[in-house]
């Protein structure tokens, strides 16, 4: 067998190893996974941050609401559950994954989505209500995409990190509310 055959399977053989270790210790799917597809590190949102981020959101009937960075769907859930058609985005496929079931558990099917997605690529100009928790360096990015994006009166909930320039119209200690 050539060198460079025992050198490709003993490399196949580490990445396996690796992999399922990692999968046991869930470090591969909610921490490194995100990373290389441009994404960031999974941090969940407690449920008490939820029930302010959705008293923030006022949700109303009609109400069309995305998720931005959606993770394991609760807020997604949460928002469903509030009256609001939800949708949310998602880079990484395992979370994505886990959302659906949650929503399929929460027998939200047909009031709440995930689509696995870079948000950075799509269009948030249908949605009324915009929720998310991202980390400080796409605050700047993210604010100008939604003033290009969002129509005036849309409600923005952010969990901790702040827009540059925007100031908050309502905030319930880390949580914040923007309007456009």
């Amino acid at each position: 067998m050539a060198i460079w055959a025992v050198t490709l399977l003993i490399l196949f053989l580490v990445f396996c190893f690796c992999f399922f270790v990692a999968i046991s210790y869930n470090i591969i799917f909610a921490w490194l996974l995100p990373l290389f597809m441009g994404g960031a590190f999974f941090a969940n949102t407690n449920a008490e941050l939820v029930k302010k981020m959705i008293a923030l959101a006022d949700i109303k009937p009609g109400d069309k609401a995305v998720d931005i960075g959606s993770g394991d769907g609760r807020l997604v859930i949460a928002l469903a559950k509030a009256g609001a058609q939800t949708h949310g985005y998602e880079i990484n496929p395992f979370l994505v994954l886990r959302s659906r079931r949650n929503i399929k558990k929460a027998g939200l099917e047909g009031k709440a989505f995930i689509h696995l997605s870079n948000f950075w690529n799509e269009d948030f100009s249908q949605y009324n209500v915009v929720s998310l928790f991202q980390i400080a360096h796409t605050m700047v990015k993210l604010e100008d995409k939604l003033k290009k994006e969002l129509r005036p009166g849309t409600r923005i909930i952010s969990n901790y990190f702040v827009f540059p320039t925007w100031q908050p119209v309502g905030q319930n200690n880390e949580i914040r509310l923007y309007k456009m």
